[in-house]
Formats: structure tokens, C-alpha cells, sequence
């Protein structure tokens, strides 16, 4: 089957990334699809991201001009969890009665119906979050790399407690609009907006590094220089500034990988790009990275010598083509890198 394979051919559609002849066995890397945005706080719909990227996916080319023979390396698109969609789906319906309660300046406390409902979206949380980390850590066991594709950016919780077990020291590479440091926000314990809040929890993830952060409130600002240098901030205006005073952008981005230990973990929230480029993103911001930026940092990380332990790509629109597109060629690269990463 792979010998047929023609890397130069039609997109066959097949159930698997790009049309690609790989099955789990055979692959080295994973995608996981997380097919959940069950807290998100402004739109939904990126529960349908990981099917969006799969479909945009058979019309990419498969070279990669910064990995050769990048087809080759296997990746194997998992089969989207039924159980998980269609949990997300329910569980929102409950995190709506929230959202406009809260919204309405009202207080959870008052409301012991609304209290329900809040434990159930709490509850559903936790047992989507065991699924992740039941799923990866499988993979893990399996000799895999993995990539997990979002869904909202609550989804790699419980992928970052399966390489915390194996991994003892490693650092996160974040690009997203906003810093995710909330503690429960909306009073969600796996919110969205609290992934870095409850990813620092974890003491083998000993660097956090952000950057394109244009979004964030005060409490975010006072967990970052509460972390002591554990979280490290680039934000979109400073790294805009000092390009307008004549930084280099490579400057700028080797001062990034510089503050990460060997091992990384890279998680991209899509939000991160300029909003021309993920247009129906949960939570669009003006500003952003383009999307040569992007590719430029992630073989950067690469180029100076860093190990790519994992990655996950969130917030993707589900329903327009366009979004899954670009979602689709920013898996590819960061699948073909994270490979040349264990090799070099």
C-alpha cells in the first residue's frame, strides 16, 4: 500500500490525514482528534475543528521544505470519538446556563439550579480529561509521537499530565492571543481560559513561554510574576515595537527559545495568528502573527537544538474550509518538525 503510494497525486480520501497510506500500526506520529469546546465564553463550534482539518487536509501538497521526505514519516489521523462529540454537545448546553447567568450579573451561589449545572460541566470536564490522558498516554506507551488537535484549548490537560510521567523537565513553547491563566474562569474548573492555570500545577512542566499575548486581564498578570520566571511573557505590542525600532524578528525569536530547556512542548492556539487567518476561532483578537511568523518560529525550534516532545493545535473553526486549511498545514508542519526534532 505505501509502496503505491504517489505523494504526487490526488488527495485520495480515505479517513486519513492528507490521504496519506498510514495506519496506527505503522505511523510513528498520531493526531488525536478532541473533539470539545464545551466552556468556550465567546463561540463555539471548534468541537468541529478536528473534522474541519481532516477534510481541508487532502487538498495540501506533501512536500515540506524544511523536512525532506516529510511523507514518509507516517502520521495516522485517530478516528474522532463519537462519545466525546457528542459529550461536548450536552455539557454545553449546561455551560450556556451558566455563561448568561454569570452574564447577567448574577451570583452561582444564589442559584442552586444553575450550581447543578455547573458540577455537571465540572464533572463532564474531568471525565473528557481522563479520556485524553488515557488516549495519549496509550500512544505514549505505543512508542508514539503525538499531536493533538483541538477543540478548545482546555483539551491537552490531560495530554501534558501523560508526558509529565515521562518527561521530568520540559518547557512549553505557547503562541495564542491570550495567556490562559484564570483560575476557574466562569467558574469552570477546565476552562479554556484556565489551561496554564492548571498546566502549571503540573511541577515537570518548569517553563512556560507565551508569545502573540494581546488579550489578558490583571489576575493573568499577577500569575506571571507570581510564577518567578516560570512563565514567560512576549507580548504581541512589545514584539511589534521593537521590530519597528529595528529588532530583528530571528533576534526576537531566538530570545524566546533560549528562556526553554531541551525538551518542548508546543502549544498553538490559532487565535495566536492574525485573524484574517482563522477568521471563525473562538476568540478572535486584532493583531497576531502571519502565517510564515509562525512556521519561521516552529523551525527555529528545531534549528537551535530543541527537542519537540509533543504539540497540540486548539481553536480551529469547525465549520468554514478556509480555517481548516491553514489548520491542516500548520499540523503538517508541526508533525514533520517534531519528527526531525527527535532525529537530529
Amino acid at each position: 500500500m505505501i509502496q503505491e503510494f504517489n505523494p504526487s497525486g490526488v488527495g485520495v480520501k480515505n479517513g486519513n490525514f492528507i490521504g496519506l497510506p498510514y495506519t496506527y500500526e505503522n505511523a510513528k506520529i498520531i493526531l488525536i482528534p478532541a473533539p470539545w469546546d464545551a466552556t468556550v465564553s465567546y463561540r463555539h463550534g471548534t468541537s468541529n475543528g478536528p473534522q474541519n482539518i481532516l477534510d481541508a487536509s487532502y487538498q495540501l501538497d506533501l512536500l515540506d521544505a524544511h523536512v525532506a521526505d516529510a511523507w514518509k514519516i507516517g502520521i495516522y489521523f485517530m478516528p474522532i470519538n463519537e462519545e466525546m462529540l457528542a459529550l461536548s454537545k450536552e455539557t454545553r448546553t449546561f455551560a450556556e446556563q451558566v455563561i448568561e447567568f454569570l452574564e447577567a450579573g448574577n451570583d452561582i451561589s444564589t442559584d442552586s439550579n444553575i450550581q447543578k449545572a455547573l458540577d455537571i460541566v465540572n464533572k463532564n470536564g474531568e471525565i473528557f480529561n481522563n479520556w485524553v490522558y488515557q488516549t495519549t498516554s496509550k500512544a505514549l506507551e505505543d512508542n508514539k509521537l503525538v499531536g493533538l488537535i483541538g477543540g478548545d484549548h482546555s483539551t491537552p490537560l490531560g495530554y501534558y499530565k501523560a508526558l509529565s510521567e515521562r518527561n521530568k523537565n520540559f518547557g512549553i513553547f505557547h503562541i495564542d492571543a491570550h495567556q490562559d491563566l484564570r483560575d476557574a474562569y466562569e467558574g469552570f474548573q477546565y476552562s479554556h481560559a484556565s489551561i496554564f492555570y492548571n498546566a502549571l500545577k503540573i511541577n515537570n512542566i518548569s517553563k512556560v513561554v507565551q508569545a502573540g499575548i494581546r488579550d489578558y486581564c490583571e489576575a493573568e498578570s499577577d500569575v506571571v510574576e507570581a510564577s518567578k520566571n516560570r512563565v514567560v511573557v512576549f507580548y504581541d505590542f512589545n514584539i511589534r515595537e521593537k521590530m519597528m525600532m529595528g529588532t530583528s524578528f530571528k533576534e526576537i525569536v531566538t530570545e524566546m527559545i533560549q528562556q526553554l530547556p531541551h525538551e518542548v512542548y508546543i502549544s498553538f492556539d490559532i487565535d495566536g495568528l492574525d485573524p484574517s487567518l482563522c477568521p471563525n476561532t473562538g476568540t478572535p483578537v486584532p493583531g497576531g502573527f502571519t502565517f510564515n511568523e509562525v512556521i519561521f518560529m516552529l523551525n527555529q525550534i528545531v534549528e537551535q537544538g530543541k527537542k519537540i516532545i509533543g504539540f497540540d493545535l486548539v481553536e480551529v473553526g469547525g465549520n468554514e474550509e478556509w480555517d481548516g486549511n491553514v489548520g491542516a498545514r500548520f499540523a503538517y508542519k508541526m508533525a514533520n518538525l517534531m519528527y526531525k526534532s527527535q532525529i537530529n
